[in-house]
């Protein structure tokens, strides 16, 4: 009984001890937590999935932390749509302030960056940076920015406005940036020819303009310049305490960054490529391992890659589609008529490969055409041999025999030893004794002894006369 007694008290005991800690600790926790500090997130690069998972963390990590505000340090030439529009929701949907700071100086917000310097609850550029450029473009490249329609004139012609898809896709564009920009008082009508016209502008005069709300040298500049402001967002009213604040870095991690460079259209396009070409290498010689090595891990890469892109599967179908077209063409005669159908495809699958929307531009053009080039020539040049080859007449067994050189290894007189293909054959002279060395012709093949003719006259029926002579 004294055992159980002993028990209650030491658990008495320790619970009393746990107590005790946590009354401590508590108020240094709350104390921590409530110190002002913010949330420095950077965002450099490309718009794509990666970074539009980066910043919704950092906007979870900013909200869970209790950050006085989030400032995401952005460098950006642009990207993908889909991408920038999560990353504007997430913005815009933030319990808190966030604030765009276009740095460092030389740093650029273009295309999808303008925007979500216009989603910014407070939007600052460093000097020497820049902002704009954000016209669409097209599936391979810029589209020229919208002209007037032309009017038709007496020789009957037509209007050169864009088509009705671009139009549509240029005026989306157009209206969402005013609606971003309108939100948070900016000059909308700026942003819209930015849209429209493709117009840039340094940090000064975005600042005079009223694209942006300030200019700051460095993070602690922002922080001096933040402090004491208010904003309305979401019914709440919040003032940013930052003078004081303390600074929480939150960077994008190693693995993340891998990530990043290999969310490429370009280099997806060339790993998917090399995976085909390596693996159908290695399966159709299954004695080389390295082609398979190669692809393998090309493979894997163009999947991590592709799993990261928005990936338009009519394109992937397309270029394995090639692939088939350029490997029938060398079994079947038809004469390159596969071949030329899988140029067209694979053209076609790499400009569908990556669904980019109308912010970011695709696989590069001239690299598609290199590669396609490139692939096409290998495969013209081995059905060109293929083709000769069917062309040269059927030999095997005897028949391949005849033709074939070789050298007297025993005197023919008029039978003997020769060698011909690797190996010492019986043989009988058509054009007279032969000695040892000489070289001869197969012009026929009977039984296991071939037939065979000088292919050069001996040069001791030359040399008889001289001799005869002198005796």
């Amino acid at each position: 009984m004294n055992r159980g007694y002993d028990q209650v008290v030491t658990r008495a005991a320790r619970l009393f001890l746990a107590a005790a800690m946590l009354a401590v600790l508590l108020p240094a926790v709350q104390a921590r937590a409530a110190e002002p500090h913010v949330l420095v997130a950077t965002l450099n690069g490309v718009i794509n999935p990666i970074t539009d998972n980066y910043v919704s963390t950092a906007v979870d990590k900013a909200v869970s932390g209790q950050a006085n505000a989030l400032i995401i340090a952005m460098d950006t030439p642009g990207g993908l749509d889909t991408s920038m529009r999560d990353i504007i929701k997430k913005i815009l949907a933030a319990p808190l302030p966030v604030v765009i700071f276009v740095s460092p100086s030389g740093a650029r917000a273009a295309s999808a960056g303008l925007y979500i310097t216009e989603a910014a609850d407070i939007a600052v550029m460093a000097p020497g940076t820049n902002i704009g450029s954000a016209h669409p473009v097209s599936l391979g490249g810029s589209n020229p920015a919208a002209s007037p329609a032309a009017s038709p004139g007496a020789s009957g012609a037509t209007s050169t406005a864009p088509d009705i898809e671009s139009q549509k896709i240029e005026n989306d564009a157009a209206a969402y940036i005013r609606a971003l920009a309108t939100l948070h008082n900016r000059n909308a009508d700026w942003a819209e020819k930015a849209v429209r016209q493709s117009i840039n502008a340094p940090a000064d005069d975005a600042v005079k303009l009223g694209v942006v709300d300030f200019e700051s040298r460095d993070l602690d500049t922002l922080l001096q310049d933040l402090d004491g402001r208010q904003l309305s967002k979401g019914g709440h009213t919040y003032t940013l305490q930052t003078a004081k604040a303390g600074i929480q870095r939150d960077d994008m991690s190693g693995f993340d960054k891998f990530l990043q460079a290999l969310a490429d259209p370009n280099l997806v396009y060339l790993l998917f490529l090399l995976a085909i070409i390596g693996i159908g290498f290695w399966v159709t010689h299954p004695g080389m391992f390295l082609p398979g090595v190669i692809g393998v891990i090309a493979g894997v890469l163009a999947a991590v890659s592709l799993y990261d892109l928005p990936i338009n599967i009519a394109g992937v179908l397309l270029i394995l589609i090639a692939v088939v077209l350029f490997v029938i063409d060398l079994k079947a005669v038809t004469h390159g008529v596969l071949t030329t159908g899988g140029i067209v495809a694979m053209t076609l699958g790499g400009l569908l490969l990556v669904n980019t929307s109308f912010l970011a531009e695709g696989v590069n053009i001239p690299l598609l055409i290199v590669t396609v080039l490139v692939i096409a020539g290998v495969f013209l040049f081995i059905l060109r041999k293929l083709i000769d080859a069917r062309r040269r007449p059927y030999a095997a067994g005897e028949e391949s025999m005849i033709g074939s050189l070789g050298s007297v290894r025993e005197p023919l007189d008029p039978s003997g030893m020769v060698f011909v293909n690797g190996a010492l054959w019986q043989a009988t002279s058509t054009g007279g004794p032969l000695e040892a060395g000489a070289q001869v012709r197969v012009v026929g093949v009977d039984g296991l002894r071939l037939r065979v003719e000088p292919v050069q006259q001996p040069q001791a029926g030359r040399s008889e006369g001289p001799q005869a002579a002198s005796s």
